[in-house]
């Protein structure tokens, strides 16, 4: 459990940059702090089932870019979106095979990832045809809407 004082700082860091959720790895295990944005600052600290991925940046540093930025993007390829905000997964389970790695030939229905929002697993198809060249985001990692995930040389 994370101590008070490091509890409060994290609760004046939602508040002054007006944040609604964060999740984080802390020494004391993850923490996961949720305010309710209809009132005027209260905090619900949210238990913790499983494992949280560290958070990108330390509170108050800046975030650098993320490996899914269009800049990775490979101008020669496409690229497969996110069609949703949330949480990439390669793969079902952390045992599993990847559903799609560099190399691999894809068609619309293949399966090449998922994306967990709001705790359902939304599995994201290829919608085209191609081979995976680059994989731009991490495992675990947190995605925006529209962020390229794959590029993929069309065939």
């Amino acid at each position: 459990m994370v101590d008070l004082k490091t509890l409060k700082q994290l609760i004046k860091l939602m508040v002054d940059n007006d944040l609604t959720e964060l999740d984080i790895q802390a020494e004391g295990g993850p923490v996961k702090l949720r305010r309710n944005s209809q009132s005027a600052g209260g905090v619900q600290m949210v238990p913790m089932t499983q494992p949280v991925a560290p958070a990108a940046a330390a509170p108050g540093q800046p975030a650098t870019a993320a490996p899914g930025s269009p800049a990775d993007a490979d101008e020669s390829g496409e690229t497969i979106d996110s069609p949703m905000v949330g949480t990439f997964y390669t793969a079902s389970s952390p045992d599993a095979k990847p559903f799609a790695s560099v190399g691999d030939h894809v068609d619309p229905d293949t399966v090449v990832c998922i994306v967990e929002a709001m705790k359902v697993f939304n599995e994201i198809k290829a919608e085209t045809i191609g081979t995976i060249v680059k994989v731009l985001v991490e495992n675990g990692q947190a995605v925006e809407f529209g962020q390229p995930l794959y590029v993929i040389k069309p065939d």
